[in-house]
């Protein structure tokens, strides 16, 4: 029969060293496991940092998306009379005739400078470096105000073709034809600030009679001259409005004598040669004929306000009226976010033929009353 080998109790030392063993291995298994805990820590904690910035940028797209929206929105029309005595308040002057047209352009220069956003045209940081709309719908605002503060140095305040000018007209013709891009040295703005504080300075010296200098003349030759360009920007824009579906015959229906050689000269030119407007030009375009209509439409105002002996002399205040209902249907709020470029009778609308057959209503009502003030 076999028997099994007695077990030798294990001595004291050979016991220490089994627990010795055991502890060691113990405590190596305790350094793994913090290591372990430790890297895991670290990954989330990087996770964590990523998702709060990734948060943070989906916010801040957001409220520059939400700036945005904000600023492109046009400016609501001012009361121009209103405008007139406002400023005629500060410094206790008359309503003489030329207060409403001077005032009417400070108007338009202040909104151009003080609407929400300011003057985004040169901007060079978002929301304004990635917006077009308002920045084009600035260019044909300030187009506008260019051409009446030309007129007011070059016809309106003076009698004759040898009479000396107004030093405060011409600074602020001056510093309105700063290039609209340039940000520095000096900005635009800054430059256009300057001919408002000269436009003041003007009507200021007209209602008190301060300067004998400022004069306004309200002749029916100074605003024949000052409509003759503004017919000329109003067939521009109904032109380049047309030719957004590249159709010539409605174009033509559109706008008189578009046969003519200047009117394909200048298709050539802007288009490159092509019948239709580009795609991503067509915005543009509507954009700058909002601006300009909308500032056209105060001047306008303002001039029936000045002008109204010699309108009504000339049994021209119909015509006038006409081009401003025309106006202010071209300056309407749009319920549209997109300029949509449809054609024909189709599902969508082209919101570009609409303001250009306002425009050409608008310049075709502007070459009537210019013949009134010529030959009526």
């Amino acid at each position: 029969m076999n028997e099994k080998p007695a077990m030798v109790p294990s001595g004291p030392d050979e016991r220490r060293d089994t627990l010795g063993n055991q502890a060691h291995d113990s405590s190596r298994g305790g350094q793994r496991n913090p290591s372990g805990t430790g890297s895991s820590a670290q990954t989330g904690s990087r996770l964590s940092v990523l998702r709060v910035v990734g948060i943070g940028l989906a916010l801040v797209a957001v409220v520059v998306l939400a700036v945005g929206v904000v600023w492109s929105r046009q400016p609501s029309t001012f009361d121009v009379a209103a405008l007139q005595a406002e400023t005629l308040a500060g410094f206790g002057g008359r309503p003489v005739p030329g207060t409403a047209v001077v005032a009417a352009a400070i108007g338009v220069g202040e909104t151009l400078l003080d609407k929400p956003g300011g003057f985004l045209f040169n901007d060079i940081t978002p929301p304004g470096l990635y917006l077009d709309n308002m920045p084009n719908w600035e260019y044909g605002a300030l187009m506008e105000l260019r051409d009446s503060v030309q007129a007011l140095r070059n016809d309106f305040s003076r009698s004759q073709t040898q009479s000396i000018e107004n030093v405060h007209a011409k600074r602020a013709d001056v510093k309105l034809a700063i290039d609209p891009s340039s940000w520095m040295l000096p900005s635009a703005e800054d430059e256009y600030r300057q001919a408002i504080d000269a436009l003041r300075l003007f009507m200021r010296d007209l209602a008190t009679g301060q300067d004998g200098s400022a004069s306004f003349y309200t002749r029916a030759d100074n605003l024949a001259a000052y409509l003759a360009v503004v017919e000329k920007r109003l067939g521009s824009l109904a032109l380049r409005l047309s030719a957004s579906v590249g159709d010539h015959e409605l174009t033509a229906a559109l706008v008189p004598n578009v046969d003519d050689g200047n009117a394909e000269l200048e298709e050539v030119k802007t288009y490159g040669g092509g019948g239709s407007t580009t795609w991503h030009l067509v915005d543009d375009i509507f954009y700058e004929a909002r601006g300009y209509t909308w500032a056209l439409l105060h001047m306008l105002r303002a001039i029936s306000i000045d002008f109204a002996d010699i309108l009504a002399s000339k049994n021209a205040d119909v015509s006038i009226q006409q081009i401003i209902r025309d106006l202010e249907g071209a300056s309407k709020p749009m319920a549209s976010p997109i300029v949509v470029n449809g054609h024909g009778y189709g599902l969508l609308a082209n919101h570009s033929l609409v303001m250009a057959s306002y425009i050409s209503r608008a310049n075709a009502a502007v070459l009537d009353l210019r013949i009134l003030m010529q030959q009526g």
